[in-house]
């Protein structure tokens, strides 16, 4: 059994005699300047970020990493440091031979190689020039390069490298960072209970930095302040003080992604210098509370389809642009890319709405009919294109009003034809959506790409009366420095005529009671709102965009590289439940109020299998929404109107107020606008694809 031990002794005591008398016999060269980062400037305070209505979400911290002189780092921390990781550091000359044998004692017990017994200019070393790797030859070099550093820098340089390139947790490399990161401080404003909670991490950051478990965290700050009592360095008082009065460490901010925001939009207005800067407190556009139902919404909305899949969602204030809510993937609590700003996608049929409200422009009504039988166009090289509706059906002559709440493809196509591509662009490029110009009538089923963010934002006119509201993720922005104010008023511009904006609402109304999302119909019952889906080619993308007169929120659900999600992944299915659900929370409070109805909308009864005012024996008739001029006048040919005399034009009614909406007297009890068409498309959700003629509801 002795000479057993003897030889195990041996084979472990050898390596390290090895690497002791290599070290002493051999000296490599240190190439290192001391300061390896700018100078930390004095009197720094962080950006901090509030709400709109001014609660704490977070801070906005610097990522550039400065150098702190050792005269900035307080006496405490370097004691206390000291005392744990290398109680012998200003006696040894780089290696410590009682510290080794120390270790190899212990390690002899357990049967490994010794790693412990490292000098703080050992560790610095290895943390600065060397891999991570457990071998004799690492081991030789580390040893060499720490002697030599011991010849070449003084005690307190190397200490003060050291407190500079130490790795403190949650991405905190140097004191500097720690310093900001888990207490918003300069280090020389360190207290001493901070301090003895920042010794104690470098043994294993991830395990003791201040964010991790209390338990841990705190015993491991008692392990300190006893090593410091050890080596007298305090008194037993001393530590019982300080473990009486603990350090309080800054918690980790929320909506890490809406902060990154607010930095994007903070660099745009003052420059990337003001990051590094500091000293500011935000108010930003924010509802705290509304971002952390978005987040937890769309999260699980998304992983309930495919937990491989994506998402963004992004709730504006229609009266001031306010972004109440962003969230740019399932994950973004924690930042990163954010697809709701970033990620330009195809919106499919979600671009509806606007060549309709083109339409609606340039005289054509919600009573419109139109054919949609298909029609070949030329592609050129001999080829066509046949766009076709999601149900491969033509349905004859369709209302552009049951069109819209259908996503019918064909007469979206008809209808950009008529218009013209060139004229559709101009208009969307009005609304604050910038599209491309093609050859091809493509355009109509969502073909160009857009972000989430431009497709709300375009969508607010129609939602607003008419009235455009930029995007504002900050509202005004307090100097703490200068003690001063800085304003970022709204900016909301008229760029549609209220008329137009009120029956394109009212037609997307239908989207939602009985069109391709008509499983919101409760909720447009319970809440006035309007909206439209909107499915890629091949079930990539799906999208959905609502409002009430209050709110405007936009869903895209998809994969990062796109690929199909399978039929059924769309609009309709996938995104407007997440719609409803957060919606509903985000309405919660607010009075369920109509859409407010401006002067120039008129209101007449029609048969809506003509188009035409209806007469005594219409079996059907409907009372329809026009712009002031557009209403027919002449009555319905097929029931006796042809030998009525043409009706005078209807005056505007005077503009209305937001009412809460009537409910039905009984269940089924019909709405005005909601009768489904005479021919129903059939169930199913949205249709797909542009190109290969499978079009995009």
């Amino acid at each position: 059994m002795r000479n057993r031990r003897h030889v195990s002794l041996k084979k472990l005591f050898s390596p390290v005699l090895l690497v002791l008398l290599l070290a002493l016999g051999c000296a490599v060269s240190a190439h290192a300047s001391i300061a390896t980062y700018p100078e930390l400037p004095t009197g720094y305070t962080s950006i901090r970020v509030f709400d709109g209505q001014q609660r704490y979400v977070g801070r906005i911290l610097p990522t550039q990493r400065y150098w702190v002189s050792i005269d900035r780092i307080p006496l405490f921390l370097r004691k206390a440091l000291v005392a744990t990781e290398d109680a012998r550091f200003y006696e040894h000359g780089g290696i410590d031979v009682r510290g080794i044998a120390r270790a190899l004692v212990k390690d002899v017990v357990k049967g490994r190689l010794a790693e412990g017994g490292s000098t703080i200019t050992q560790q610095l070393i290895k943390n600065k020039f060397l891999s991570g790797e457990k071998s004799i030859d690492r081991k030789v070099k580390e040893v060499q390069l720490a002697m030599d550093f011991e010849k070449k820098y003084t005690k307190d340089q190397i200490l003060e490298m050291y407190f500079n390139e130490i790795y403190f947790g949650n991405g905190a490399w140097g004191i500097a960072q720690a310093a900001r990161q888990y207490f918003d401080k300069n280090p020389e404003e360190l207290t001493e209970a901070e301090c003895s909670l920042l010794a104690g991490v470098p043994k294993n950051p991830g395990r003791y930095n201040p964010l991790g478990d209390q338990a841990r965290v705190s015993a491991r700050r008692s392990v300190v302040l006893a090593r410091m009592v050890a080596v007298k360095m305090i008194t037993p008082q001393q530590k019982r003080a300080i473990e009486a009065h603990p350090a309080t460490v800054i918690k980790p901010g929320q909506a890490q992604g809406y902060l990154d925001l607010v930095r994007r939009q903070l660099v745009e207005r003052y420059g990337a210098h003001i990051v590094e800067q500091g000293g500011l407190d935000v108010i930003s556009a924010m509802d705290v509370n509304l971002q952390k139902q978005a987040e937890q919404v769309l999260r699980d909305g998304v992983k309930k389809v495919n937990p491989n899949l994506q998402g963004a969602l992004i709730c504006m204030d229609l009266k001031t642009g306010d972004i109440l809510a962003a969230v740019g993937g399932v994950d973004n609590a924690k930042g990163g890319f954010n697809r709701a700003f970033s990620a330009k996608r195809q919106p499919g049929s979600a671009i509806k709405p606007l060549i309709f409200a083109a339409a609606l422009e340039q005289g054509y009504t919600p009573a419109s009919l139109l054919d949609d039988t298909p029609v070949a166009y030329n592609k050129g090289n001999g080829q066509t294109w046949r766009p076709h509706n999601y149900e491969k059906k033509s349905f004859g002559e369709v209302s552009l009003r049951q069109a819209l709440a259908h996503s019918n493809n064909v007469i979206t196509v008809k209808l950009l034809e008529s218009l013209g591509v060139n004229n559709f662009v101009t208009f969307a490029g009005r609304l604050g959506l910038s599209l491309r110009t093609p050859n091809d009538l493509s355009l109509a089923l969502g073909t160009d790409e857009v972000t989430l963010n431009d497709l709300v934002s375009a969508y607010s006119p129609l939602a607003n009366g008419g009235m455009r509201s930029e995007g504002r993720t900050i509202i005004r922005v307090y100097d703490r420095n200068r003690k001063s104010w800085n304003e970022n008023p709204s900016q909301v511009t008229p760029v549609l005529s209220p008329s137009t904006a009120f029956v394109t609402t009212s037609m997307m109304k239908d989207v939602l009671t009985y069109g391709t999302a008509k499983g919101l119909k409760n909720f447009s019952r319970q809440r006035p709102a309007a909206g439209k889906t909107g499915t890629t080619d091949d079930y990539r993308d799906a999208w959905f965009v609502g409002y009430t007169p209050q709110l405007i929120t936009g869903v895209w659900v998809g994969y990062d590289k796109p690929k199909p999600g399978g039929r059924g992944f769309t609009g309709g299915v996938v995104s407007a439940p997440i719609w409803e659900k957060f919606m509903r929370s985000a309405s919660a409070g607010k009075p369920a109020l109509d859409f407010t109805r401006p002067e120039g909308v008129v209101t007449v009864s029609i048969d809506p299998s003509t188009g035409q005012l209806a007469t005594p024996e219409c079996p059907t008739t409907k009372e329809e929404d026009f712009i002031a001029g557009t209403e027919p006048t002449s009555y319905c040919s097929k029931h006796g109107g042809d030998a009525m005399p043409p009706a005078a034009p209807v005056q505007p009614t005077q503009p209305t107020q937001p009412t809460q909406p009537t409910q039905p007297t009984q269940p089924g009890a019909s709405v005005p606008g909601n009768e489904a068409p005479a021919k129903e498309p059939a169930e199913g959700g949205e249709g797909t694809d542009g190109a290969a003629g499978e079009l995009m509801r």
